[in-house]
C-alpha cells in the first residue's frame, strides 16, 4: 500500500507558514506553492493583498490552505491584534510572489497592510520571492531594497529569466514552485545552505572586483566551436552580490543574460579575449573571482570558411590556451585576493589542492559537477572552499547567490586579517 502521508523527516511537517500573496500575474503559481506546502504537512496561513485579489480568488486559497484567507487588519478577523499575531505565531513567512511595492515597504519598515504588518512583527525567518518585469527588477531602487533585505538575513529566491506578462522575455519571472518549496525546506531544516542565507553581506564599499563568467568558445570554423556547459550563473551571482555589497564590479562574460544592476559587463567569446579583458582590469582590482570555465585547448589556425563534410572527416589540431588563473597568480599585487574555481568529476579535494598550489591563488572554490544539483546549468551549487592558509570550508547545496555570498564573506574575512 502506498501512503500519501507526508514524511515525518520533512522539515515542513507541522510548521506554521504564513504565505503572503501579492498582486502580480504570477500569483497563480502561489496556488501550487500553497498546495505543495499543505501536502508536505505544513499548516498554511494565507494572506492576500488587495491587489492579489485582482489576479486570483480568495476562495481558491481558502479551499487549499489550512485556514481561510486573511486580507485585512479590520474586516475579516475575529481575534485580537491580527497585525502582530500572525507574524508572532509563524515558523516562516513566505512571500510569493513579492512585488516591488511590498519589497519596498518591507525594506523601509512601512506597515501599510496586513502582510507588511506581519512581516515587520515577526521574528521568524522570511523568504521573499520577487516577480516583476525586467526593468523593474533591475531598477536601482529595487536592487537597493533587495540588498537591504539580504543584509538583514531575509532569504531571497531569485527570479528567473523567461516569458513575462505581455509577451516580454527577460529576467524577473517568479521561480518555479519546486524551487520555492525547496528553499522553504532548507530554511526550516536549518541546513548549512539555509545558514548561508542568513549571513549579512560583507561591506565591500569602495573595493574594485573583477568577475569572469560563462564558458569560452574556441572556433573550429566560422560556424562551429569547441565549448563547454557553463551557463555563467555562478559568475553572475558573484557579480550581483559584490555590487550589492558596495563594490565596483567588472564582469567579463561570454553569455548573453541580463546583467545585474550596477555591474559593468564586458562581452568576450574566446579564452584569448577573456585573458586580455581580465588582465586589463585585474591589475587595479582588490578581488578577482575567476568563475568562468575557460577552454584549456583551442584549434590551431581555424579556416575562415565553413568546413564541408563532402571533404571527409577533418583533422583538427589543438594547442594550449593561456592559463589565465596562473598568469594572474604569477603577478598578483600584494593587496589582491585571487579566487579560482575547480570543476571536477573525481578526486575533488586532491585536484583542487593541487590547483591552489600551482596557480598562485588565495582560494580555490571546488565543486563536483557530477553531483545532483551542482555546477553547470543549475540554480544551486555545493562547494568546498580551499584557502592558502590550509583551511577548508564546505558549503552544502544552496542557491548560487547564497554560495557567492558565503565565499565573498570568507574572502573579506581574510582581507581583514592581512590588511
Amino acid at each position: 500500500m502506498v501512503s500519501n502521508a507526508p514524511s515525518t523527516n520533512d522539515s515542513l511537517v507541522g510548521k506554521r507558514i504564513v504565505l503572503g500573496v501579492c498582486g502580480g500575474i504570477s500569483a497563480y503559481k502561489a496556488i501550487e506553492v500553497c498546495r505543495r506546502l499543505v501536502d508536505a504537512g505544513a499548516h498554511v496561513v494565507p494572506i492576500m493583498t488587495k491587489s492579489a485579489e485582482r489576479f486570483v480568488g480568495k476562495v481558491t486559497f481558502s479551499a487549499l490552505a489550512s485556514e481561510p484567507v486573511h486580507t485585512s487588519m479590520w474586516d475579516d478577523w475575529g481575534g485580537p491584534i491580527p497585525h502582530t499575531k500572525l507574524g508572532q505565531e509563524a515558523d516562516l513567512i513566505l512571500v510569493c510572489p513579492a512585488t516591488a511595492r511590498v519589497i519596498g515597504s518591507y525594506a523601509s519598515g512601512i506597515s501599510d497592510d496586513l502582510l507588511t504588518n506581519s512581516l515587520i512583527a515577526t521574528k521568524a525567518p522570511v523568504i521573499v520571492c520577487p516577480a516583476m518585469h525586467t526593468e523593474m527588477w533591475e531598477h536601482p531602487a529595487v536592487s537597493d531594497n533587495i540588498a537591504v533585505l539580504r543584509r538583514r538575513g531575509v532569504h531571497i529566491v531569485e527570479p528567473e529569466a523567461g516569458r513575462l506578462a505581455g509577451g516580454d522575455i527577460g529576467h524577473g519571472r517568479l521561480a518555479e514552485p519546486s524551487t520555492v518549496i525547496e528553499s522553504a525546506r532548507r530554511v526550516l531544516g536549518g541546513s548549512a545552505a539555509a545558514d548561508s542565507g542568513t549571513v549579512e553581506l560583507p561591506d565591500m564599499t569602495g573595493l574594485r572586483v573583477v568577475v569572469t563568467a560563462g564558458g569560452t568558445r574556441e572556433p573550429i570554423d566560422p560556424i562551429r566551436f569547441v565549448g563547454n556547459r557553463s551557463t555563467g550563473k555562478q559568475g553572475y551571482a558573484f557579480a550581483e552580490i559584490a555590487a550589492r555589497a558596495g563594490a565596483q564590479v567588472d564582469l567579463i562574460t561570454t553569455v548573453a543574460i541580463p546583467v545585474p544592476s550596477g555591474v559593468n559587463a564586458v562581452a568576450v567569446t574566446t579564452a584569448a579575449e577573456m585573458h586580455q579583458a581580465t588582465s586589463e582590469r585585474a591589475t587595479g582590482a582588490d578581488i578577482v573571482v575567476m568563475a568562468a570555465a575557460v577552454a584549456d585547448f583551442r584549434p590551431i589556425d581555424p579556416p575562415d570558411h565553413k568546413i564541408k563534410k563532402r571533404n571527409g572527416v577533418p583533422i583538427i589540431e589543438f594547442e594550449r590556451t593561456v592559463d589565465i588563473l596562473a598568469d594572474l597568480g604569477s603577478r598578483k599585487p600584494a593587496h589582491q585576493q585571487l579566487v579560482g574555481f575547480a570543476a571536477e568529476t573525481d578526486e575533488l579535494i586532491a585536484n583542487a589542492a593541487a590547483k591552489l598550489e600551482s596557480k598562485g591563488a588565495d582560494f580555490i572554490v571546488a565543486n563536483d559537477v557530477s553531483a545532483a544539483g551542482v555546477g553547470f546549468g543549475h540554480d544551486t551549487n555545493a562547494v568546498t572552499v580551499l584557502a592558502r592558509d590550509g583551511s577548508r570550508d564546505s558549503l552544502a547545496l544552496a542557491s548560487k547567490h547564497d554560495i557567492a555570498r558565503a565565499v565573498l564573506t570568507t574572502v573579506m574575512a581574510a582581507r581583514s586579517t592581512t590588511s
